[in-house]
């Protein structure tokens, strides 16, 4: 493990004015997004939306890294150029998902766990030897009533992140760990929070037991909102101060940061609780982004699968990384998305 490079390349994802891209939806996941633009799931259509990605000019502006799927850190831009090489010739750190999606939890069915770990540094090694600087490992938290999620889930998944960061630090591999607490549900906000806390505290705890170094780790996790049947509605600044109020009890100063996660949030509301947080800086840690669909759904819809649209989408994906660059330094206004 070369503590050092790790470090450097933490430091690297978490730049001022950076965040990352999440593009590395599972091939079930991107049959549904391709489904809702009336577009078949091939390999052709999906290496040609994310050579519309990867190939956005100024990209490495504001997107410091992408997480690419097992498919897509093998594939090629339509003129051969791999896409790992393009990424490393704009400056952007080529990241991998390693986890292999999630199971039913033995004995609490309705609670997940998550699949991978099985013969995980044979692979970390073949990812490190294409290119990959970081990697990605996502564990989901389900809060149902005050009986989940119970202790036993939350120990588990946070178990499992340290074995995988572990792993990747071993391979030169940065470890993006998430724990996410999932948004679906009539929970209130000050429940997610609770929850957050209480998944937060032992998955440090867990890193801590595993010998994880923190400052070769990034973080990437929910903000704390209600759920979305909760009917409940909050402000920027209400989930800016909820959510603060966790990190500050919980993560370590020796974190280089937390790179948020989505989670079912508009392209809007996660640019703007972001920029409301980070006007309350500067904090110990890097508070950035590592949006999927709050940075790709409208230059989704805008791509279509037409070849003809690829440019227009490009601007519509370029704006949107830009409008979040802004927000990680708290310098958005709602009044910049019609600039």
């Amino acid at each position: 493990m070369n503590a050092e490079t790790l470090k450097k390349t933490a430091q690297q994802m978490v730049a001022s004015g950076k965040g990352i891209l999440a593009a590395d939806e599972s091939s079930g996941t991107i049959e549904k997004r391709f489904t809702k633009i009336n577009l078949p799931s091939t390999e052709d259509n999906r290496r040609a939306y994310r050579e519309m990605i990867i190939t956005t000019p100024g990209l490495g502006e504001h997107i410091s890294g992408i997480i690419l799927y097992d498919e897509t850190i093998r594939q090629s831009a339509a003129n051969g150029t791999p896409f790992v090489k393009i990424l490393q010739s704009s400056g952007v750190l080529p990241g991998i998902k390693v986890d292999q999606g999630t199971k039913d939890m033995d004995g609490s069915p309705n609670e997940k766990v998550t699949k991978g770990l099985d013969g995980l540094p044979e692979r970390l090694k073949e990812y490190a030897a294409m290119g990959a600087k970081f990697a990605k490992w996502r564990a989901v938290i389900t809060i149902e009533g005050e009986a989940l999620p119970t202790d036993a889930n939350i120990r588990q998944n946070a178990k499992d992140l340290a074995a995988y960061a572990k792993m990747c630090q071993e391979a030169d591999i940065v470890p993006m760990v998430e724990p996410e607490v999932l948004m679906d549900g009539s929970h209130t906000m000050e429940r997610c929070r609770e929850v957050s806390e209480r998944t937060l505290t032992a998955l440090f705890e867990e890193l801590k037991n595993a010998g994880v170094l923190i400052e070769g780790t990034i973080l990437k996790t929910n903000m704390v909102v209600p759920g979305k049947e909760s009917g409940e509605k909050k402000t920027a600044d209400e989930v800016a101060e909820a959510t603060l109020g966790v990190f500050r009890k919980v993560l370590p100063d020796t974190l280089p940061g937390q790179t948020f996660l989505s989670g079912g949030q508009s392209e809007l509301e996660a640019t703007e609780h972001l920029n409301a947080m980070n006007k309350r800086g500067p904090f110990p840690w890097k508070l950035s982004f590592s949006y999927g669909r709050a940075l790709q759904d409208s230059a989704l819809k805008k791509w279509a699968g037409n070849p003809a649209n690829v440019s227009a989408a490009q601007q519509i994906l370029s704006h949107r990384a830009k409008m979040n660059g802004l927000a990680t330094e708290g310098k958005y206004s709602s009044e910049m998305e019609n600039e």
